[in-house]
C-alpha cells in the first residue's frame, strides 16, 4: 500500500496516511479536530497546504466556486474535497477554532448558581433535599420501566443510526469529480449484483456429458 507522510503543523502531529485518503479523514484518524467555515448552506474545513500540494488532487469545482483566487493561491483547500494522490511529504496548517459562545443551558446553570449562593442556609438545605428526592424518584422510575435488554437495543439502534448519519455526511461533501471517477475504486451495486449472478450461473452449470 502506497503511503504519504503528513504533518499537521499547529498540532505538531505527523504520521503515514494511505494514498487515496481525504485530508479530513487523515485529520480524524490522527486526532486532529478541524474548524469549519460556512459557504452558503454547507460547511467545509479549510486547511492551508504548506508543502506537497502537487501530491494532492486538483482543486474541485466546489473549491473554485467558494474559495477566492487569492485564497487558493495561498494554498487553502477544503479538507473534505482534497485527496492524497501520490506519495511524498505533505505539511498542513489548520485553522484555529473560534471560541464558541456558551450554550443556553450553561448560561441558565450559571444564573441558577448565583441565585443559589444568595439564598439563606436553611433555604439552600431545603432546595438540595427537594432536588435529591426528585432525582431519586425519576431514576427509580426509569430503571423499573426500562429492562436491560430494551435499553441495550435502544443503544444499538442509536449507534447504528449515528454511523449511518456520519457516512451520509461524508458522501454529501465528496466532490462530483471524484464520485464520477470510480467512487474510490468501490464496485457499484449493479456490478456486485452482476458478479453474484455470474457466480450463481457458474455453480448451476451442468457437467459436460461423458463420452
Amino acid at each position: 500500500m502506497q503511503q504519504a507522510e503528513i504533518k499537521f503543523e499547529r498540532e505538531d502531529l505527523e504520521g503515514l496516511v494511505a494514498v487515496g485518503t481525504y485530508l479530513a479523514e487523515a485529520a480524524r484518524r490522527m486526532g486532529v479536530e478541524l474548524a469549519t467555515e460556512e459557504f452558503g448552506e454547507t460547511e467545509f474545513s479549510v486547511v492551508k497546504i504548506g508543502k506537497g500540494s502537487e501530491l494532492l488532487s486538483a482543486p474541485t469545482r466546489t473549491e473554485s466556486e467558494n474559495l477566492s483566487a487569492e485564497r487558493r493561491a495561498g494554498g487553502e483547500r477544503f479538507a473534505e474535497q482534497t485527496k492524497i494522490e501520490r506519495t511524498g511529504e505533505i505539511t498542513i496548517m489548520t485553522t484555529k477554532k473560534k471560541e464558541e459562545e456558551k450554550p443556553e443551558y450553561e448560561a441558565k446553570r450559571e444564573a441558577y448558581r448565583k441565585e443559589f449562593e444568595e439564598l439563606p442556609l436553611e433555604k439552600k438545605v431545603a432546595s438540595l433535599v427537594e432536588l435529591e428526592s426528585i432525582a431519586l424518584s425519576e431514576t427509580f422510575s426509569f430503571v423499573m420501566n426500562s429492562p436491560y435488554k430494551i435499553v441495550g437495543k435502544i443503544m444499538d439502534v442509536l449507534a447504528e443510526f449515528g454511523l449511518k448519519m456520519e457516512e451520509d455526511a461524508k458522501k454529501q461533501t465528496r466532490p462530483e469529480e471524484h464520485q464520477t471517477a470510480g467512487n474510490d475504486n468501490q464496485p457499484s451495486v449493479s456490478e456486485e449484483n452482476q458478479n453474484k449472478k455470474t457466480t450463481r450461473s457458474k455453480k448451476t452449470e451442468p457437467p459436460p456429458p461423458s463420452v
